[in-house]
């Protein structure tokens, strides 16, 4: 789903193929430029770019990270990654596929009876945005972000409150980014494990890959930890520090860019989940991204760029917006920008950054 402003973890999302040939000084110039049209024709405070090829990481940056001292952002520094989130949903709830323990094509009445009205809804559409559930987004003031600070919500509220409207189409008929499609794919891995969706992303992906400052947020845990840059509205409100509970399993997930490219690189290379899920992840549909030629799997999507496809996700919420993913050429990439709403072209310019440090 496209939207001019983006608010809570309505990302758009994208795939490149990296290019692991190029000189050094000449793709670092080249995103060097694109970051900058963020910061100084954008009006985004700062903008960061993580590339890692191989055993090798580049920082790039521009802006500030924060207005009032000018400090730049910090080298690898925390934010909220916004609809990254799915991205390790999906990849959750594929390593229960491929234990046996859920199967994409049931229905979600099998795993969570009488949640939903639709009985035909099934696992796979929800993880492809398929199901024809409205997003309970539409129920929040998202003019007024400052409401939603300390408001926090359990999955079943946010689910309720996106069944007050009607489906947007029959199940498997079409395709609409839906951020409760994944509220209720966590409410599955947690009904079928027993475990708390927080826990199952460390036990099952961040403890394995040894990613240290990557975790799923709990109700009332609100500060975003030291180092990071400042996370601002608009208006340049700091919006570091909030409940990013209202996000959930559809963007409340808190990482780095380091521990991003290192997910994704394990996850397209067939460390976390076995190959069979992987190819079911990668079975795309046509998405409405804004871009010719976007296609959307499991958790992640994929746009032609200039050399290739990349296959990762976009996030957004408060404070934050950022584009993650890697490339079969082995480069992966996460720009990071510390404003979320941004202007409406700024998408454009983060497909534009994020296509310089794959292709350059």
């Amino acid at each position: 789903m496209r939207k001019s402003v983006r608010i809570i973890a309505a990302g758009t999302l994208v795939v490149l193929l990296a290019a692991t040939t190029a000189a050094p000084a000449l793709a670092a110039g080249s995103v060097q430029a694109s970051l900058d049209v963020l910061t100084a024709q954008d009006g985004v405070p700062g903008a960061e770019a993580v590339i890692q090829d191989g055993h090798r990481t580049r920082v790039v940056r521009s802006g500030v990270g924060d207005v009032t001292t000018g400090k730049p952002f910090p080298r690898n520094g925390s934010f909220r990654a916004g609809s990254v989130t799915k991205s390790f949903v999906a990849t959750v709830v594929l390593q229960l596929a491929g234990e046996g323990r859920v199967k994409l094509d049931a229905p979600v009445e099998r795993y969570l009876p009488g949640l939903l009205p639709d009985r035909r809804i099934t696992v796979r559409q929800l993880l492809q945005h398929t199901s024809g559930i409205p997003d309970y987004l539409q129920e929040f003031d998202l003019s007024d972000p400052e409401s939603l600070r300390h408001r926090g919500a359990e999955p079943a509220e946010l689910v309720a409150l996106a069944l007050k409207h009607p489906a947007l189409f029959p199940p498997g008929t079409g395709w609409s980014y839906s951020n409760t499609n994944y509220i209720v794919a966590g409410m599955i891995a947690e009904k079928v494990t027993g475990h708390g969706l927080s826990d199952l992303i460390a036990q099952r992906i961040t403890r394995p890959l040894g990613l240290r400052d990557t975790y799923l947020p709990r109700r009332g845990d609100e500060k975003l930890p030291d180092p990071h840059a400042v996370g601002y509205t608009p208006d340049l409100v700091d919006f570091s520090d909030f409940d990013a509970t209202i996000a959930g399993a559809a963007g409340g997930l808190v990482s780095t860019p380091a521990d991003l490219d290192r997910f994704y690189g394990a996850l397209l290379g067939g460390r976390l989940i076995r190959p069979a899920e992987l190819a079911e992840m990668k079975r795309t549909v046509p998405a409405d991204l804004g871009v010719p030629g976007a296609r959307y799997g499991l958790g992640i999507g994929s746009i032609p760029v200039s050399c290739g496809e990349f296959w990762g996700h976009e996030g957004g919420i408060i404070g934050f917006t950022n584009l993650a993913g890697a490339g079969p050429g082995g480069r992966r990439v996460t720009v990071v920008l510390n404003q979320n709403p941004t202007p409406a072209e700024t998408n454009a310019h983060l497909l534009a950054a994020t296509d310089a440090a794959v292709c350059s």
